[in-house]
């Protein structure tokens, strides 16, 4: 696998907002009851979507794929509107409210590792409350959790969250001048399960074309690679909103690896990918704001 990471001269890669914005939240959320906070956060989206002329154009496009239409502008502002919500409770989780993980019962592959305890691979997407998934499996299930990460300007909620649960959660930053394959290697041999993202074909990852949205696109199936390479399972999985105070958590099925050689193992990986994407997209349809992916959705083909 090749070295992973920018380098060292280009631009510093940072979240959208002033320097000062997370902080202004959580002071705003520290003493305005949220009968008042909820109306100026509304306010804020609508001051802040225009600015983000990039992440807006994504959404529009993304908006118009799921919803067979154009959106209209109210539409675009309550899909910012819910990652904005979401933001607004990594924060609160970061500071000590208390939230848990409930497994939905299709989640028979998240279920069943964590009955067995043993190491795996978790593959994730930027889908409602996704990121909190290893948040959420560290201090209920007593694991050890490696999040591959970017590491960003203005994340003042990682930072804090990593603090908050740096018991069982470390970041793997992919970014940093270090190659990735030898801090997963590390990872792993510290006892510990890798979670990464599975819907952005960036720093390298091996991308395969796959049916999404109506139209083959392309998804990283790098996940797969490293299952192989160090014969752990696969489990994917996204986390919905279920409530105050809750996630539910969605799983595939297990991904193992067998002693069949390796293309006939991407075989099975490429089946067992499209499945969950399926059942992504059937997720997607019925709440389309959920998806937190402001980048392009590349079509290459139908």
């Amino acid at each position: 696998m090749e070295r992973m990471g920018s380098p060292e001269n280009a631009a510093p890669v940072r979240n959208p907002g002033p320097a000062w914005g997370y902080r202004f939240l959580i002071a705003c959320d520290a003493i305005l009851p949220e009968l008042i906070f909820r109306p100026l956060r509304w306010l804020g989206t609508l001051v802040a979507v225009p600015l983000l002329s990039d992440r807006r154009r994504h959404s529009e496009a993304y908006l118009e794929t799921i919803l067979a239409r154009p959106p209209s502008t109210r539409e675009v502002l309550r899909h910012f509107f819910a990652f904005e919500e979401f933001l607004m409770l990594r924060l609160r989780i970061a500071r000590g409210r208390p939230h848990r993980g409930v497994l939905a019962p299709d989640a028979l592959g998240f279920h069943e590792l964590m009955f067995s305890g043993e190491q795996a691979l978790l593959g994730s997407f930027h889908v409602g409350h996704s990121d909190l998934i290893g948040f959420l499996v560290g201090p209920q299930e007593r694991r050890k959790v490696f999040m591959v990460r970017q590491r960003v300007g203005n994340s003042l909620d990682t930072e804090i969250l990593g603090s908050q649960f740096r018991q069982w959660v470390s970041y793997i930053w992919v970014n940093r001048p270090e190659n990735l394959l030898f801090a997963i290697k590390d990872a792993i041999a510290a006892g510990g399960s890798v979670a990464m993202k599975c819907d952005r074909t960036e720093f390298g990852s091996k991308a395969e074309e796959f049916l999404f949205l109506g139209a083959r696109r392309s998804f990283p199936l790098s996940i797969y690679h490293l299952s192989i390479l160090f014969r752990l399972p696969v489990v994917l999985a996204v986390g919905l909103p279920a409530g105050p105070g809750c996630t539910r958590v969605h799983s595939s099925p297990i991904f193992r690896p067998d002693g069949s050689g390796k293309a006939e193992n991407l075989g099975r990986a490429r089946a067992h990918f499209q499945e969950f994407l399926a059942r992504l997209e059937d997720q997607l349809r019925a709440d389309p704001f959920l998806w937190f992916n402001f980048a392009p959705l590349p079509a290459t083909g139908r």
